[in-house]
């Protein structure tokens, strides 16, 4: 693609957070419609100060946190499907342009281990049916113990019966599922392969080598970083996340070459970030959008200032 002058200014609700920046960059307007960055969750004591203003109340995380991204990653539903009102008030915080990914319940990845779960699926599912029209993927994150040789006939028969009314991504941790005939099952039921990018922390310099084939019409990108570095001997916690810590500048120049190398042949990308990538997903996510030619700005000190004086005239007016 020839490569094209970005100037425009567009309101930040069209592109969901993000907005054009004023660069020489390869991405045409149409192929950066295409791209959503967020972070995989919202809810973080840590990011109080850094990112939300210190006084926001946790129910106004999420409607604080869409302004600026345009999508984000549900980690709570891995750990049980949500009431119908927190669903619902997941879509009355958003904006319409606004997408949600949400994993699989652990129940049925990890417990289950996708095996006689389907009373489970069709619960879940009908738990997300009040997102539906935001809820763009669902995540299936599979435990590591989870190989070929015992699990195949488990993912075939998995497979078989999810329904074509909602759109899965797939993510396996056992390098044994690479191989050319779990690509075109995975291509046969358009199932997307999930790229996971969790390099050790002492590696980070070094652009990462995975096996990514790609199965659907979309991509998805988790860039998880080295979860070695997120509890001590004692199974605290050993950073605060609430700055970046460790550059990985390789990786992302990397992730962002794959992407555009992709981008034609997609309908959209999805990438999702942990704190663990860097150290502060916020940034992370900055960061890897200007590598793709556009700007997600992060709240500054004066909108941060400016939200807590509207919540103390609000209290007056009440």
């Amino acid at each position: 693609m020839a490569a094209v002058l970005i100037d425009i200014r567009l309101d930040r609700h069209l592109f969901g957070g993000a907005k054009p920046i004023n660069l020489l960059t390869s991405l045409n307007l149409t192929d950066q419609q295409k791209i959503r960055i967020g972070a995989c969750a919202w809810s973080f004591e840590d990011w109080r100060g850094p990112f939300y203003p210190p006084d926001l109340p946790d129910s106004q995380s999420l409607e604080f946190y869409a302004r600026y991204f345009p999508a984000v990653e549900v980690d709570s539903t891995f750990y049980g499907a949500p009431a119908e009102n927190t669903v619902r008030r997941w879509v009355e915080m958003t904006s319409t342009v606004f997408r949600f990914s949400c994993k699989l319940p652990r129940e049925i990845t990890h417990t289950r281990r996708l095996r006689d779960c389907a009373a489970e699926l069709n619960s879940f599912l009908r738990a997300m049916e009040p997102l539906a029209p935001k809820l763009q993927v669902i995540l299936i994150q599979l435990p590591p113990s989870f190989a070929l040789k015992d699990g195949k006939q488990a993912l075939h028969k998995f497979l078989e019966q999810l329904p074509r009314d909602f759109r899965f991504a797939i993510e396996f941790r056992h390098a044994g599922w690479h191989r050319p005939q779990i690509i075109r099952l995975l291509e046969k039921y358009r199932i997307c392969w999930v790229w996971a990018d969790t390099t050790p922390l002492n590696e980070r310099n070094l652009a990462p080598f995975e096996f990514l084939p790609r199965t659907a019409d979309f991509l998805y990108l988790r860039l998880l970083g080295d979860y070695a570095t997120k509890y001590d001997v004692d199974g605290g916690h050993v950073h605060r996340y609430e700055k970046l810590l460790w550059k990985r500048e390789a990786a992302l120049e990397s992730w962002s070459l794959k992407i555009e190398r992709h981008l034609s042949e997609v309908r959209s990308v999805w990438a999702f970030v942990s704190n663990h990538f860097e150290g502060f997903a916020p940034e992370t996510c900055q960061r890897l959008a200007r590598r793709l030619g556009f700007d997600l700005p992060l709240p500054s000190e004066t909108e941060k200032a400016l939200s807590e004086h509207r919540r103390s005239q609000l209290d007056l007016q009440l």
